[in-house]
């Protein structure tokens, strides 16, 4: 080993100490020459040290622009999302034009590219334009997409007037909330509005961005746009209108509904005028020159109530565009799903009970949702009021089911062991740190789980979730193509949104006996030109499935028809047919829903707030009920309703059926032919058999009316024919439980569903 350190071959050893002196010394001289530096940098800037009055100046603008970075950031989390909403959507509808017919082969509306895009800017009279800029944005070309100055003008307004009096969103802003947005009412909304306006600016010239306006906006009557505007009310294009008939168009924009001259002339006219007064203020024309609109006001094109399911369109449009994505037809005529009968059923009920109990008990929209049991969709109504908002709550709002949540836990317990009569207790249950309670605030004990449904007991809901699993309960609505929910504690109780449409459809596979439902819109799509089949529904769509076995549907029908009969759901008896469904109120009586189905039609109701503020104490079992019932009442025009899978013969239809076997009988013994007329509903008519029977009823209207003498030397005068007979639906007088106009709700009982985060809470159902 020592040869190896010495001589030639030697090794050099490390050596330690010189390498801990480096260290050190580099250490040290790096310290001394920070301290070096920090002392020349503090020097520096302490000859701009400032004290008093400037510092706490400084200390603010700091302060500002740290609040202004922060700011920024969160407008990007706001912009990101609402720029891509933009994008998606400007030039979503241009991409075909489709004409509309309902299930019996009558138009009833367009939706696309021929609607309102066929005028060019230039074309458009200086008259509506003048107008339409007076009344809505008189600073439209000097602003940059929001109007500060307008802002500020209309908010000092309504501080004045302690209300709103003015608006202050610009021309662009209205585009960004009429088309891209809902009609939420939340800084949120407000600002994705403001964000898509300033995209809209810097994507879009200022000609460009007045053309979407001009043909996007709706005008009332189904009409989109100035163009299809003019051609409805005044029978001429939007290039020949004069200053009146431009004035009372540009009143419309605001409030179409409120202000269009069928539904309101006297209105239509006076909001006419303030637009004339607008562009007198705005410098646009002189007093002189708006007289002679003032004393001539336009005259309109008598077209009857000219009401179109605008909302069901909108869905349809979308649905068109789904089946027609990749083909190459863009001009087509749409057959649909909808009965125009049964939509203004559903318009009526709903309407009636806004206006009826909305104020008092502090809602003011809903929607209402309508199918056969095999999906196809017969009313849809996305809201109070079309003209007033476009957003289509049937189909795009997602809102909290409450406890009609608890038909898909059911079905999932029954399909794990339970039965209709198994015994639960309603006891303490935990999930986590959550513990949900009864609305009642106290337990019941054993029950069976026919009783807990139809009272909505809250813990045993939850028990059944936690115990069945609550990943089978997704997996069975997954199956039913609903796949958004999440696994959260409170699922059973409803915590996660759905909308009236998908939750409707959820339904209707009950009343289908477990087979596969997809609610739908469209029955067939053909060219416009040669007539060819493009798409059929039941040619094109593949077999339904059978989803889940029929003993278990038919177990679940039991349990809900008890919901109605002895349950939270009473109000929703219906006297001629037996019914099923399901009550719900989300936490803070946010959402009311009533859910529920005969043989033949699958409704759902959903009352609320777009806002989400609570309303006063309304729950499923009370006005959601009561519209369902009223609906179903006019709805159902016929006896020949289907038995709902797993109940008996409605008694009342149970005795018209052994009335009719008895007269077949009666007359078989008699050795007579005689056939028993189908039972035939007049939405079943072909629309050339009605018109003939509308001309005849016309020609009776004119006809003479007879007197006793004119029957005096006819001995052979045929008698007169008895009093037809009363449909079903019509027996006993109507539904005795039925609250009479203006009488409050009978009290339903409560149920709950509560919010994710919401523990410990309860609320009614």
């Amino acid at each position: 080993m020592r040869d190896l350190l010495q001589g030639n071959r030697r090794g050099r050893l490390i050596d330690w100490l010189k390498i801990d002196s480096s260290i050190d010394s580099g250490l040290y001289g790096a310290w001394i020459g920070f301290r070096d530096w920090w002392s020349g940098y503090s020097s520096f800037f302490g000859r701009f040290e400032v004290k008093g009055f400037v510092r706490a100046l400084n200390e603010l603008a700091c302060e500002g622009l740290t609040l202004s970075v922060a700011g920024l950031l969160v407008l990007a989390t706001f912009a990101l999302p609402a720029f891509e909403t933009a994008q998606g959507k400007i030039n979503l509808a241009d991409e075909y034009s489709v004409t509309f017919l309902d299930r019996f082969g009558n138009e009833i509306g367009k939706r696309g590219l021929l609607r309102d895009d066929s005028v060019p800017l230039e074309e458009i009279p200086d008259v509506m334009i003048k107008a339409t800029l007076a009344t809505e944005d008189r600073r439209f070309f000097e602003h940059f997409g929001i109007d500060v100055m307008g802002t500020f003008r209309a908010l000092a307004a309504n501080a004045r007037n302690e209300q709103v009096v003015q608006g202050g969103s610009s021309l662009t802003q209205q585009l960004a909330k009429n088309m891209f947005l809902t009609p939420e009412r939340s800084l949120s909304r407000k600002i994705r509005e403001a964000l898509i306006a300033i995209y809209l600016e810097n994507h879009y010239t200022k000609p460009e961005i007045l053309k979407l306006y001009f043909d996007r906006a709706y005008l009332g009557g189904g009409s989109y746009g100035a163009e299809a505007a003019a051609q409805y009310y005044f029978n001429k294009s939007i290039r020949e209108v004069n200053l009146p008939e431009a004035a009372m168009l540009a009143g419309m924009f605001k409030a179409p509904t409120r202000y269009a001259p069928h539904v309101n002339l006297a209105a239509s006219r006076a909001r006419a005028n303030e637009v004339l007064s607008n562009m007198v203020e705005a410098g646009f024309m002189s007093e002189g020159q708006v007289y002679g609109a003032r004393m001539n006001p336009a005259k309109i094109v008598e077209r009857g109530d000219g009401k179109t399911p605008d909302y069901f369109l909108d869905w349809a449009f979308e649905e068109v565009q789904r089946l027609m994505r990749g083909k190459e037809d863009h001009i087509l005529i749409a057959r649909t799903t909808v009965d125009l009968g049964l939509q203004k059923s559903a318009e009526d009920a709903l309407e009636q009970t806004i206006k009826q109990f909305g104020r008092s008990r502090n809602f003011d929209n809903g929607a209402v949702i309508s199918m056969e049991t095999d999906g196809a969709v017969r009313a849809m109504v996305g809201g109070k009021d079309y003209g007033e908002s476009q957003f289509n709550r049937a189909s795009h709002a997602y809102r909290q089911p409450g406890s009609s949540f608890k038909g898909y836990v059911y079905l999932t317990a029954l399909e794990n062991g339970f039965t209709p009569e198994s015994s639960v207790s309603d006891g303490p249950v935990s999930c986590g740190r959550w513990a949900p309670k009864n609305y009642s605030g106290g337990y019941r004990g054993r029950m069976t789980l026919r009783m807990a449904l139809a009272k909505s007991i809250n813990t045993i809901a939850v028990k059944l979730s936690l115990q069945a699993g609550r990943e089978k309960v997704l997996a069975n609505l997954s199956k039913m193509g609903i796949k958004h929910l999440k696994k959260t504690c409170s699922l059973a109780l409803g915590d996660n949104g759905m909308t009236p449409l998908e939750h409707t459809g959820g339904y209707a596979v009950f009343a289908a006996g477990g087979l596969e439902v997809r609610p739908y819109a469209v029955e067939e799509i053909k060219t416009l030109t040669g007539g060819d089949v493009i798409y059929n529904h039941e040619r094109d769509e593949p077999p339904r499935k059978q989803l889940f076995e029929p003993k278990v549907i038919e177990q679940l029908n039991t349990m809900l028809q008890a919901v109605v009969l002895e349950g939270t759901g009473k109000a929703a008896q219906l006297d001629y047919t037996y019914s099923a469904g399901k009550t719900g109120t989300s936490s803070a009586y946010r959402d009311a829903w009533f859910i529920g189905f005969t043989g033949q039609y699958v409704t759902g109701v959903w009352l609320g707030n777009d806002d989400f503020t609570p309303m006063a104490r309304v729950t499923g079992g009370s006005f959601p009920a009561q519209t369902w019932h009223t609906y179903m009442m006019a709805a159902h025009d016929t006896d020949n309703i289907a038995q709902i899978a797993g109940l008996p013969v409605h008694p009342v239809q149970a005795a018209e059926q052994a009335r009719i076997a008895a007269t077949l009988a009666q007359n078989a013994t008699a050795d007579a032919e005689v056939v028993a007329p189908a039972p035939e509903s007049v939405k079943d008519m072909s629309s050339a058999t009605r018109q003939v029977l509308e001309k005849l009823g016309a020609m009776l209207k004119d006809a003479r009316p007879l007197t006793p003498g004119d029957a005096a030397g006819r001995p052979d005068r045929a008698e007169a024919p008895p009093a037809p007979k009363p449909s079903l639906a019509s027996a006993n007088g109507g539904d005795p439980a039925e609250p009479q106009p203006g009488t409050p709700p009978a009290p339903a009982e409560p149920q709950t569903a509560l919010s994710a985060g919401r523990d410990n809470a309860a609320s009614p159902h």
